[in-house]
C-alpha cells in the first residue's frame, strides 16, 4: 500500500517536474536578461533606452499553465497525469498542436523510479530523502538533455539539502545515507576531482570537456552519499556516458563535433549509487582483494 501511495504521489510529483523542467531555464533566461539591462542602464546610460516594465510575472505557479501555441489555458481535467495525455491522444484541446511525448514520459518515470525507492528503503527518513533526491535528479537530466545546462538554482540547493541530511540518524542510531564528516569530503572531492579534470583537458587540448553544472551535481551527489560512492558514480557514469556517445555517433549520425551532456549520466550513475551503492562498493572491494590488486 506504502509504494501505491508513493506511485501516485510521484505522478503528481511528475506533472510538477514538467512545469520545472519547461520554466526554470526560462526564468533564469529573464533574470539574466533583466540583469545585463539593469548593468546597461547603470554604466552605459546614454547608450540604453529605457524600456518598460510589460513583462507579466514567470515563475513556477504563475501563469497557469496554457498551450505554447495558441495560449489556450490548461483545464484541471486537462492536467491530470498520463490520463489525460491519452484522452486528449496527444494534441492540445484548443488547436490540436501535438504535445510533446516528454510530459507522460517523465510522469511515468517519475512514478516508477518513486515506487523503486519506496520498495528499496520502506517508510523511513531514507526513503523520504532518496525521493527529494530522485525528482531532483530526474529535472536536472531533462533540462540538460534540452539546454546542455544544469542550473544553480537546482543543483546548489540539492548540495546543500544533502549536507543537511547527514545530519539525521536513522531509526538504528546511525546515519541514513552517510556521516557529516563523510558529506563534506563528498562535497570537497566530488567539486575538485571534475574541476581538475577538466582543467586537465582545457590545458591539453585547448578545449572545455564539461561545463561546471557538472562539477556542483558530483558534488551534491557526494554531499548526499558520502566520499565512498564517489569513485563508484564517476564510473558507471563514465561507462553509461561511453556506450551512449557511441551508440548515438554509429546509429544516430551524431556530429563529434557536438558536446554530449554529462548530467545525465552522472544523474544516472547517482541514482543506481543510492540505490544499490554500498552493495556495488562491498562487491567491488571483494573482487579486488581477491584479485590481489586491493590490500
Amino acid at each position: 500500500m506504502f509504494d501505491i501511495v508513493v506511485g501516485l504521489f510521484g505522478l503528481l510529483i511528475g506533472s510538477f517536474l514538467n512545469v520545472v523542467i519547461y520554466r526554470v531555464p526560462i526564468m533564469m533566461d529573464r533574470e539574466e536578461r533583466d540583469w545585463h539591462r539593469a548593468f546597461a542602464a547603470r554604466h552605459e546610460p546614454s547608450k540604453t533606452t529605457p524600456e518598460p516594465a510589460t513583462d507579466e510575472p514567470f515563475n513556477l505557479v504563475h501563469p497557469p499553465s496554457a498551450c505554447p501555441k495558441c495560449g489556450t489555458p490548461v483545464k484541471p481535467h486537462q492536467n491530470i497525469p498520463i490520463l489525460s495525455y491519452l484522452l486528449l491522444r496527444g494534441r492540445c484541446a484548443g488547436c490540436g498542436t501535438r504535445i510533446t511525448l516528454r510530459y507522460p514520459l517523465v510522469e511515468a518515470l517519475t512514478a516508477c523510479l518513486s515506487v523503486l525507492v519506496a520498495w528499496r528503503f520502506g517508510f523511513s527518513a531514507a526513503c523520504a530523502g532518496a525521493l527529494i533526491l530522485s525528482w531532483a535528479l530526474i529535472a536536472l537530466t531533462a533540462i540538460d538533455l534540452d539546454r546542455q545546462w544544469l542550473p544553480d538554482r537546482i543543483t546548489l540547493p540539492l548540495l546543500w539539502i544533502g549536507l543537511g541530511f547527514s545530519l539525521i540518524t536513522g531509526a538504528d542510531g546511525g546515519p541514513v545515507f552517510t556521516d557529516p564528516r563523510s558529506s563534506i569530503i563528498g562535497a570537497m572531492a566530488g567539486y575538485l576531482a571534475l574541476w581538475s579534470l577538466y582543467q586537465g583537458f582545457r590545458l591539453v587540448t585547448g578545449k572545455e570537456g564539461m561545463g561546471y553544472g557538472d562539477f556542483k551535481l558530483l558534488a551534491a551527489l557526494g554531499a548526499w552519499l558520502g566520499w565512498q560512492m564517489l569513485l563508484i558514480i564517476v564510473l558507471l557514469s563514465a561507462g553509461v556516458g561511453l556506450v551512449a556517445a557511441v551508440a548515438m555517433i554509429v546509429f544516430r549520425g551524431h556530429d563529434r563535433q557536438v558536446p554530449i551532456p554529462f548530467g545525465p549520466y552522472l544523474a544516472t550513475a547517482g541514482f543506481i549509487a543510492l540505490l544499490w551503492g554500498p552493495e556495488l562498493l562491498t562487491t567491488w572491494l571483494g573482487a579486488g582483494i581477491q584479485a590481489g590488486t586491493l590490500p
